[in-house]
């Protein structure tokens, strides 16, 4: 038997564990197979199990056993396939679906208590009467103050099906007050564009943090009023997004691409290959782009940012992107779990393929591999990331680019000390409580500010710097730092993007937070000497 076969019998046999399977919804293609297995072997699995459940010393649950074997079969093919088990299916669905149902707030652990940040924009919370600070007693009859829940918990309770009631208990500290809200539940956009806005008169911004399947239409949306605005050019920004949907990913690079461009191609096992061209449609096929990556960026992050580059459309700036070039599909198990299964591989206009390497059945060493960029060098000297001569590929208009692993960008921006610290020091977690505190003992004089007012006028104090300097640098080791006038201004920039957040929402945060961005500081000097010439 050849390896191809063991592979092929492993997963036949993995499959057949559990009858009446269907194939779900596609994460890339729009149509629907079936899968029907022939044969004695999965009548080996199911009459061990029987066996099991009528003969051994102990009472156990059979269920928990397949759901170890598929687990077991899924994670010795490669870092990407994945079992999702049924109770955590709707969880995974409502990340992909753009939406799930509930009364729509944000709310943060504060000391011993859920506290309301902000109720969203025509959200029931909202129309319920639910104000920032407002603290959440008890769900139901349930009470979640001063206990042992973390926010999934909490969460959970508060979820349910759309039209449905849930009661809430409240302590809103601006009145002294305990009272009961009753709000129904509704559906709740989860939003993949959390900011646009025009940094200049012709240079715009569009944040985009997932693929779902809303994506597209906020995107579309968000071009179309920064095309009102005066937009020119645009910067794409794709940091930390880590992929979704592959048909997003089709749209959304079309946008920028003209007519009869390959945006990307994929080949299965067979050697089948199924090649996505742009259309006529695009709206955005004559400016200038820029794309933001860095090491999170992945999967459809990847296509996007793959596609420009390969038909000089647009400057990659950043730093090497994740490197998952897989392509995965949704299969659904008759017990309601799921299973999504690399089928495919996909490449992009010029071939590469940026997958990084992996062995089979070593996902461990494959994360391991990710996180050694933090101590490589890569993330903050260009000469560090790895390149083969072997893997280089050249863009109709002469371009050198590289697969093997990952988008190597254009125009490098290190990593530097303060967005290090943010990232692997896990300061916005302190930052976070610090700001809560502050927004909990000022929210009246805050909310006097406009938008506009609060980016122009608002100063962070240097009491207000000392206080989270003294309160919290024993958390993350860094004394001697927090003394760096650079890291200082960093600190107090962070502290008013996250007050703005809080106040009006991730649109006025990023316009705050972008203002020291290294890589938007290399876009536009790079645009001014331009200009120049």
């Amino acid at each position: 038997m050849t390896s191809k076969q063991k592979a092929l019998y492993i997963i036949f046999l993995g499959i057949a564990i559990v009858l009446g399977m269907t194939i779900g919804q596609m994460l890339n293609f729009d149509h629907q197979t079936e899968i029907g297995l022939k044969g004695t072997k999965k009548d080996k699995i199911n009459n061990l199990l029987r066996y099991i459940n009528e003969e051994y010393v102990d009472s156990i649950q059979t269920d928990s056993i397949v759901d170890k074997v598929v687990q077991d079969i899924i994670k010795n093919l490669d870092p990407h396939s994945v079992y999702i088990p049924k109770k955590e299916v709707a969880a995974a669905d409502e990340e992909l679906e753009g939406h799930f149902t509930g009364i729509g707030v944000l709310f943060q652990q504060y000391n011993d208590t859920f506290t309301v940040i902000r109720p969203l924009e025509k959200s029931p919370a909202l129309a319920a009467g639910l104000k920032a600070m407002d603290r959440i007693l008890k769900v139901g009859n349930d009470t979640v103050y001063g206990k042992h829940i973390d926010i999934m918990q909490l969460s959970k309770k508060i979820k349910g099906q759309s039209g449905t009631p849930v009661s809430l208990t409240v302590y809103r500290k601006s009145t002294d007050s305990i009272f009961k809200v009753k709000i129904v539940r509704g559906p709740i956009p989860l939003v993949s564009v959390p900011a646009h806005f025009m940094i200049n008169d012709t240079l715009g911004f569009i944040k985009l943090s997932t693929f779902a399947a809303n994506t597209y239409d906020e995107f579309h949306q968000a071009i179309a009023d920064l095309k009102q605005k005066g937009l020119k050019a645009l910067v794409l920004d794709l940091r930390d997004n880590t992929g979704g949907l592959l048909k997003q990913a089709d749209l959304i690079a079309d946008e920028f691409l003209s007519n009869g461009k390959l945006i990307f191609f994929t080949k299965d096992q067979k050697g089948h290959i199924r090649k996505v061209m742009a259309t006529a449609r695009g709206d955005f096929e004559t400016g200038q782009v820029y794309v933001l990556i860095n090491e999170n960026s992945a999967s459809a992050s990847e296509i996007v940012t793959g596609a420009l580059q390969d038909n000089d459309k647009a400057t990659i700036v950043g730093r090497r992107s994740y490197g998952k070039g897989l392509v995965q599909r949704e299969i659904m198990l008759g017990d309601g779990s799921k299973v999504r299964l690399t089928t495919a591989r996909y490449y992009t206009p010029t071939g590469r393929s940026i997958q990084r390497p992996y062995k089979k059945g070593h996902k461990s060493a494959y994360e391991r591999a990710f996180q050694e960029r933090q101590y490589n060098g890569e993330l903050f000297f260009k000469d560090s990331i790895p390149i083969h001569d072997s893997l280089k590929y050249t863009t109709p208009k002469g371009k050198i680019v590289y697969g093997g692993g990952g988008i190597v960008p254009d125009i490098f921006v290190p990593l530097n000390f303060n967005d290090y610290w943010s990232k692997y020091n896990y300061l916005n977690r302190y930052l976070s409580d610090f700001i809560t505190d502050y927004l909990d003992r000022h929210l009246d004089s805050l909310q006097q500010y406009t938008p506009p007012e609060f980016m122009a006028n608002h100063q962070i104090e240097e009491d207000l710097y000392l206080d989270f300097k003294t309160r919290h640098h024993q958390s993350y080791k860094v004394k001697h730092k927090l003394h760096n006038r650079k890291t200082r201004q960093h600190l107090k920039l962070l502290m008013k993007a996250l007050l703005a957040r809080d106040l009006y929402g991730t649109d006025v945060y990023y316009q705050i937070l972008i203002q020291e961005d290294p890589m938007l500081k290399k876009i536009l000097d790079k645009k001014e000497a331009t200009n120049a010439k």
